[in-house]
């Protein structure tokens, strides 16, 4: 067959041969790869029906299409396999330890806690680290992953153990398969007075995935309608069966409300590690490992926890966290304290980085910045490449429905920016696993952490997008731009009514009755403490006005503290008053809530009836 020929010029047609490109690749490198013109391939794609520059990154179709035109196998390399050979090109592997066995020496375990909502996970945790994670979720509900190291005697020796806290809902099914990978022994949390549940599947299924042993956590003995004997039946039948049934996997019987037979547990957990794995790492090659959590803080910086899994980090290493890269400046364990050095299965929370990476990231170190740098570019430009691709064409939830009927949009972008990288890969993940049919596709265009800047509300003008903020605020000017210029901006504190409104505006189901209405901010300048009152805040009001009795949230660097507070007292000098306008002083009381700062933000909001569409 004659090649195909664009303006007189023979283009080169292949004979089937495999081109391999990378995703969000522009014509330019598909012409690269064949020694074609990048202007006769756009010419090509004209001809298909298709208007595409030289320079733009094209979907995973588009190289498809343009492959069968030119008789060419388009092969499309995924993320890990570009990054596995990124790294070589620099002489660099990620995954492996370096030297023989003599190199090699023993590494406590890291153990994920898996299981059902509300079977006490985080009170599990709790127990073992005897701290209070609870009394900071929203709605109970354990938002981030964070990791933690504890000992336990077994057998008259201390033995360390890592804990990485993963969360439960079925909503963070991405975090969790992740927490699994990179660890080597799941706790099964099970509540003997509900017994398996399908998030309980679920969590089993994530450890069998994983292949890692399992210890079962048969929690809530002490209540009333504890069966722990039912536990151990309904788990047989998934193939878990107890040690006292002639099974290889050890229950304990647990109440982490009152503490009891927490150190057996952990004795369980050291003991499954020794009979099954081999848990053994070389601590004198350069450090690898994965990121666990990151965000960002406003004195610190790009601040990452992260999980060594071979090789010790030190301070002043030189280190690559996916798209992110710096020098250790100072490393903190999980109490808090400056360490200078973290040794295999040792979680710390590094300082230094040059933004935030992502949840699960890899990273290793090398020997020089200008290495670093370059990977981390490379990485960039790739995720930006991707996420191009996926870029088509501003519209709300509320009018999605009549805009979807009169067929103006087939897609819903959308721009996420949270508190936490883990949180918001685990809502990008939930949103995109909704199923709404054929009639639209939702594309995350672009999702980061911080607050909702002006930055973000551009590229959602450019490219018709709604912006989802998850504990985070817009920051600056952003929220007048959005006004301004109707960019739709949500605000939510917990992940699954954000997946709920979404879904719901997806199937032409959300009728708003009532909306929030900001009524006035106030800057706290002032703390004052009062054994009567407990902490008053004196501010200076910013914006409208603040009345009292209504509701009002705490914002702290851009990012939400607390919601559902409500002003009650408020005061001007040594008068009680209801109201204070723009430009005056006086003193708020938000009753209980006393974790109040200076620089803080307090904004007062009402729910107004709104009418129905």
């Amino acid at each position: 067959m004659q090649a195909p020929s664009v303006g007189g010029v023979m283009l080169p047609r292949g004979n089937g041969e495999t081109v391999r490109l990378s995703r969000g690749a522009s014509l330019t490198d598909f012409a690269e790869k064949i020694n074609a013109n990048p202007a006769s391939l756009v010419a090509v794609m004209m001809n298909l029906g298709e208007m595409v520059t030289a320079t733009q990154s094209v979907s995973d179709e588009t190289l498809q299409l343009l492959g069968d035109e030119m008789n060419y196998t388009v092969q499309i390399v995924s993320p890990e396999e570009e990054d596995r050979e990124l790294l070589e090109s620099f002489d660099l592997e990620w995954g492996e330890d370096e030297g023989g066995e003599e190199y090699l020496v023993a590494r406590p375990p890291v153990v994920t806690v898996m299981g059902h909502v509300d079977h006490g996970k985080t009170r599990l945790l709790d127990a073992i680290r005897k701290t209070n994670v609870i009394a900071g979720e929203a709605g109970g509900i354990t938002q981030h992953i964070g990791a933690y190291q504890v000992t336990t005697e077994v057998n008259e020796q201390d033995r360390p153990i890592t804990f990485i806290d993963t969360p439960g809902h079925e909503a963070f099914t991405a975090m969790r398969a992740r927490g699994a990978k990179s660890t080597d022994i799941a706790i099964l949390v099970v509540a003997a007075n509900d017994g398996v549940m399908p998030q309980t599947v679920e969590a089993l299924n994530h450890a069998k995935a994983a292949d890692v042993p399992i210890v079962v956590a048969v929690n809530k003995i002490d209540v009333e309608g504890a069966d722990p004997t039912k536990v151990r039946g309904q788990l047989t039948e998934y193939g878990l069966i107890a040690e006292e049934y002639g099974g290889d996997t050890m229950f304990v019987d647990i109440s982490a409300k009152q503490g009891l037979n927490i150190d057996k547990l952990l004795e369980a957990v050291v003991l499954t590690a020794d009979a099954t794995l081999d848990l053994r790492a070389n601590p004198e090659q350069d450090a690898q490992g994965i990121a666990i959590e990151s965000h960002l803080d406003r004195g610190r910086g790009a601040v990452a926890t992260i999980l060594v899994q071979r090789g010790t980090l030190r301070v002043g290493d030189t280190m690559v966290v996916g798209d992110a890269y710096g020098r250790v400046r100072a490393m903190l364990d999980d109490k808090g304290n400056n360490i200078e050095e973290a040794t295999p299965s040792t979680p710390v929370l590094v300082l230094g980085l040059t933004n935030v990476p992502g949840a699960g990231d890899n990273f290793l170190v090398v020997d020089e910045d200008r290495t670093a740098r370059q990977i981390a570019e490379k990485r960039a430009a790739r995720e930006r490449n991707a996420a191009f691709a996926k870029r088509v064409r501003r519209v709300s939830l509320e009018d999605l429905d009549k805009v979807l009927k009169a067929g103006q949009i087939q897609e819903l972008n959308l721009i996420i920016k949270g508190d936490a990288s883990g949180s918001v890969e685990a809502l990008e993940s939930s949103l995109l696993q909704l199923d709404v049919g054929e009639e639209v596709d939702i594309r995350v265009l672009h999702r980061g952490v911080g607050a909702v800047t002006e930055s973000d509300i551009d590229l959602a003008m450019g490219s018709d997008a709604i912006v989802i903020g998850f504990n985070v605020r817009a920051a600056g000017r952003a929220a007048q731009m959005a006004e301004r210029e109707g960019v739709d901006v949500r605000y939510y504190s917990v992940i699954y009514q954000a997946i709920e409104e979404i879904e719901a505006a997806l199937k032409g189901l959300l009728k708003p009755e009532y909306e929030e209405v900001e009524l006035g901010t106030a800057e706290i300048r002032e703390v004052f403490r009062s054994s009567k009152l407990g902490n008053i805040a004196g501010v200076l009001i910013r914006s409208g006005e603040v009345k009292r009795n209504t509701k009002a949230r705490l914002i702290r660097d851009g990012k939400v503290i607390a919601e559902n507070l409500t002003i009650e007292g408020l005061r001007r000098f040594k008068d009680d008053v209801t109201e204070i306008r723009e430009g005056f002083e006086g003193g708020i009381n938000l009753g209980n809530f006393n974790d109040i700062k200076v620089d803080d933000v307090i904004a007062t909001y009402e729910m107004r009836e709104k009418p129905r569409a």
